[in-house]
């Protein structure tokens, strides 16, 4: 692939926002657009948006929808369909990117396949000791400056290795899935509106997976990059979860895997 999209999800944290924005200003491949999946956020966010449309030479496009509650799975799919790029990177408005995140999935990109990556999760002490600085200068990715503003010493620190021999072998032993995770996922826009999109009869809970599992059943493989694309995890609250609405998620995928569904009723197509 020479060029992608990347969608960023969003809901009101502008600040955590700006932090994404500024991680794409300095990636070594400057071959993508951004489109923000805005479900209803306030006037600062599109200031920021504003900011860096203004001030820097990303290429972005604000996709905005009234705030009705949970509905992510609507704007992305009106955000798949502003998109200009044959092939899509999904990722969130907490998630930083280092500076080859788009290079490492451009580089990956197959026909028959999507690449599932991961994250690297900052605790809330470290979290507010990112700054712009520690972005640009990449330390937010070094194991040693995050053990030493507070992150705990763990295996996950591998994460962030990203490149060479051990690298390759992470991805190929670890025990996790090649699953469709929002934050850090690509994939042929074609694959994706040849299922529908994302179904908008789930809210919060397993809503990216199931349209992974919804490729699947289509025969598009999961390749792992876990321990290639990297970003990290600005860490956040989750109110809007709830046992109800992921109960109800579940019995939809639980359809989609018994039944081999491909095709969700209530997706992208209204859009198109």
């Amino acid at each position: 692939m020479d060029k992608l999209t990347v969608i960023v999800t969003t809901y009101n944290k502008p600040e955590y926002l700006s932090k994404v924005l500024l991680g794409f200003t300095i990636q070594s491949n400057p071959n993508f657009e951004i489109v923000i999946a805005d479900d209803g956020s306030k006037a600062d966010t599109k200031e920021v948006v504003e900011w860096y449309r203004a001030n820097t030479e990303l290429d972005i496009e604000h996709v905005w929808q009234e705030d009705q509650g949970f509905r992510k799975c609507a704007i992305l799919n009106k955000a798949i369909v502003t998109a200009k790029s044959d092939y899509l990177l999904f990722t969130d408005d907490d998630c930083v990117p280092r500076n080859d995140f788009i290079e490492v999935h451009l580089q990956n990109a197959t026909p028959g396949y999507f690449l599932s990556g991961g994250y690297f999760k900052l605790n809330k002490t470290v979290t507010s000791k990112v700054t712009e600085e520690s972005i640009r200068n990449q330390d937010i990715f070094r194991k040693e400056w995050l053990m030493e503003k507070g992150q705990e010493r763990n295996f996950k620190l591998n994460k962030l290795r990203g490149d060479g021999l051990i690298t390759g072998m992470l991805n190929r032993i670890t025990p996790t899935k090649a699953t469709w995770n929002g934050h850090n996922v690509s994939g042929f826009k074609a694959d994706i509106i040849q299922v529908n999109g994302y179904n908008e009869d789930m809210a919060y809970g397993g809503l990216d997976r199931e349209l992974g599992e919804r490729l699947i059943n289509m025969g598009i493989k999961g390749k792992q990059i876990r321990y290639k694309a990297i970003c990290v995890h600005l860490d956040h609250s989750r109110p809007y979860k709830t046992k109800k609405l992921v109960h109800n998620n579940r019995s939809i995928r639980d359809a989609v895997k018994k039944d081999g569904i491909t095709f969700t009723p209530s997706g992208i197509d209204k859009y198109l």
